[in-house]
């Protein structure tokens, strides 16, 4: 049977104005990580907050907070950030690419990532109804000093660059700089789809076969999953685990203002990928796959 990567991503950037639901402080971060680690995830990805202000803070100790928490209870599990975010409340745009990665170094120095964010373009992000409206996105900024200042963090420190992928050339750019830092571990491709934001492809049939074949025509035997965000990326479970895929489900990829839970959405994803021929992998085995 296909050994399913399960991912976890309990809250991303959205802040609770957005996505009510989400942990925000690092003990409700770290019990939501222990839950769906218990229901079956071997990935979680989280973002930590400042509940002073209900915003994301990008610093090595809130990071190492929520992983010390987890560790506690679970030694096995990848856990792993994120970075600051241009065109989030708090986030310069100007950031340096080893301001932007200051956490991720720290982090790899103190041994408690194996992954890092890499994303490897840049892309506007905006509602539907936002555009409707009259109001204005925000571009999501990855320009490629940024991109390659951290596939040489990864290089050297041995952790694994997770690409998100919001547009067919995000796949192209990454293996190209990827074959560039000699050293540098396998990246996992996440294929970004979304119902009501418009960048990238809706979770069709269609738009993961475009994408999975790109992928491998770019990078070879990479491995690859499917998510996105404010998306039901339900129907495309059954065809990514029938095409060798994994999976990530959780709260930074609901549409805004749903009501569930991380634990709730792990649970069902589990059925879904088992119902499909597949069988979870655990954590040692989604490391075997990355060699």
């Amino acid at each position: 049977m296909t050994k399913v990567w399960l991912e976890a991503a309990v809250n991303g950037p959205w802040t609770r104005s957005r996505q009510p639901a989400i942990p925000v402080s690092a003990e409700d971060i770290a019990a939501d990580c222990i839950a769906c680690a218990k229901a079956g995830a071997a990935i979680l990805h989280f973002h930590p907050y400042d509940t002073a202000t209900g915003l994301q803070v990008d610093t090595t100790e809130a990071y190492a907070e929520v992983i010390d928490r987890v560790r506690e209870v679970n030694e096995d599990v990848i856990l792993y950030g994120t970075l600051p975010m241009a065109g989030l409340p708090n986030v310069s745009d100007t950031m340096k690419p080893a301001e932007r990665f200051a956490h991720v170094k720290g982090l790899a120095e103190r041994g408690l990532i194996e992954w890092s964010v890499v994303d490897p373009g840049s892309t506007n992000i905006t509602l539907d109804a936002w555009a409707a409206e009259g109001r204005e996105g925000f571009t999501y900024y990855n320009p490629e000093s940024h991109i390659r200042y951290g596939l040489g963090l990864c290089a050297e420190k041995g952790i694994h660059p997770s690409y998100a992928i919001y547009e067919p050339g995000f796949i192209r750019q990454g293996a190209a700089l990827h074959r560039v830092y000699e050293g540098c571990p396998m990246p996992v491709y996440r294929f970004m789809f979304s119902d009501r934001l418009t960048f990238s492809f809706p979770p069709e049939l269609y738009a993961l076969e475009a994408y999975r074949t790109l992928c491998e025509e770019e990078h070879p035997g990479a491995p690859w999953m499917v998510a996105g965000l404010a998306v039901d990326i339900r129907p495309l479970i059954a065809p990514a685990v029938e095409r060798g895929g994994h999976v990530r489900v959780g709260l930074e990829d609901q549409p805004f203002g749903v009501d569930t839970t991380n634990g709730a959405l792990v649970e069902e994803a589990v059925k879904l990928i088992e119902a499909s021929g597949g069988t979870l992998a655990t954590p040692d085995e989604v490391r075997a796959g990355l060699v």
